[in-house]
């Protein structure tokens, strides 16, 4: 089957820049990514194929020679005997480019993916996890430390997470004798190229297992719970994300642990809605207490303060209380809380209730309406609200 165009196959232009290129490649891997498609053949190929075509875009010479002659001018660098470029397997390509995925996936059984090399030998990084906690106003005002319980791969105890069942049940590879690598050449128009990737026997790892330990099948990790202590600074609000580093997933063999990744959420409180780091709080009053004046008792996070409200108060008036609202989560000062007044009508009224009424009505003090200014006023909150 005839290979597709790498520009096709990352779907850009020819004059793309290396920033799109990766983009481009990024939003593919992503896409195809097999935790994202379990079993799924033909994402994995396209998953391969788009590593292919950005092994060879990324590189400015294997670029130009393929422009140049197509794909028979990087043929050691694409097409070889995989049949996805120079890749030995799709462990292979997460050994190339796992940083390019910024640990959103994993690779395999959920043991992460991401690599990273030293002394030519794969180190393998555990696959982040994920979880929501929920917090109160009161725990977002003051801070909280919260201990969550997760289900996740920790390292298996009975092999300190080798994998092996002592520390002889090891041998070097026979294929790239213990360097986890492996270096092919191959001829081309343009002469013999050479490419080194991991080693497809071992994965890069240097060695193999002679006798696998018998409580995790040699994967050095098994499935456990365990109990996490996170502690929240004040200020997160619904949605921000915090990263716990090394409490995500173990990795296969004595690797790098994944992160846990917290999403805040927020309880919904009884009589206060959040607005940014500001508190809103909606004080309903009778209408003779806001002609006569009154003193209400109005609720913060953590206690209730008073406050004057001053006879002839105008519905729909914002009472600021400096400071009463939630702390900046980077340390910019506190919110305030606002009061937002509001008039209760009563819907029923007894005959001497409206014999008084009816009285009022007439009086010069309840005929005059607002003035032009408190018009404007009036308008502007509207607009605010």
């Amino acid at each position: 089957m005839a290979k597709r165009d790498y520009y096709e196959v990352l779907e850009i232009s020819k004059n793309a820049s290396a920033e799109e290129i990766k983009k481009a490649y990024r939003k593919k891997a992503i896409q195809y990514h097999p935790d994202k498609n379990p079993g799924n053949k033909e994402a994995e190929e396209k998953f391969k194929e788009a590593a292919e075509a950005y092994e060879v875009l990324q590189d400015p010479n294997k670029k130009q020679r393929y422009d140049q002659f197509g794909h028979a001018g990087v043929g050691g660098a694409a097409g070889g005997g995989s049949g996805f470029g120079g890749f030995s397997d799709i462990e292979d390509i997460f050994s190339s480019f796992g940083d390019i995925f910024g640990g959103h996936f994993g690779g395999f059984g959920g043991f992460g993916g991401g690599r990273s090399h030293s002394g030519g030998r794969h180190v393998s990084r555990g696959s982040d996890l994920r979880v929501k906690v929920k917090l109160n106003l009161s725990e977002v005002l003051n801070g909280a430390e919260k201990k969550i319980k997760v289900k996740k791969y920790v390292q298996c105890q009975h092999c300190n997470g080798t994998g092996a069942k002592n520390a002889s049940a090891f041998t070097n590879c026979s294929t790239c004798h213990g360097s986890g690598r492996v270096t092919r050449v191959t001829n081309t128009l343009l002469g013999q190229m050479q490419t080194t990737s991991a080693c497809p026997t071992c994965h890069g790892e240097g060695k193999i297992i002679t006798d696998k330990c018998s409580h995790c099948a040699g994967e050095g990790v098994i499935r456990d719970e365990e109990v996490i202590t996170i502690k929240i600074p004040a200020g997160v609000g619904e949605g921000m994300q915090m990263t716990v580093t090394g409490k995500g997933n173990a990795a296969r063999r004595g690797g790098v642990n994944g992160d846990l990744l917290v999403v805040i959420t927020e309880e919904e409180h009884p009589e206060l809605v959040r607005d940014g780091n500001n508190l809103i709080y909606n004080l309903f009053l009778s209408f003779p207490e806001i002609t006569l004046g009154t003193t209400a008792e109005i609720p913060t996070v953590d206690s209730k303060v008073k406050v004057k409200i001053d006879a002839g108060t105008q519905p729909e008036k914002i009472l600021r209380l400096r400071g009463k609202g939630l702390p900046d989560v980077n340390g910019y000062g506190r919110g305030d809380l606002l009061v937002r007044i509001h008039v209760w009508i009563p819907k029923k009224l007894n005959s001497d209730e409206r014999k008084m009424l009816e009285k009022l009505m007439g009086s010069p003090g309840f005929n005059e309406g607002p003035s032009s200014s408190e018009k404007s006023f009036f308008q502007r909150m509207k607009h605010m609200f």
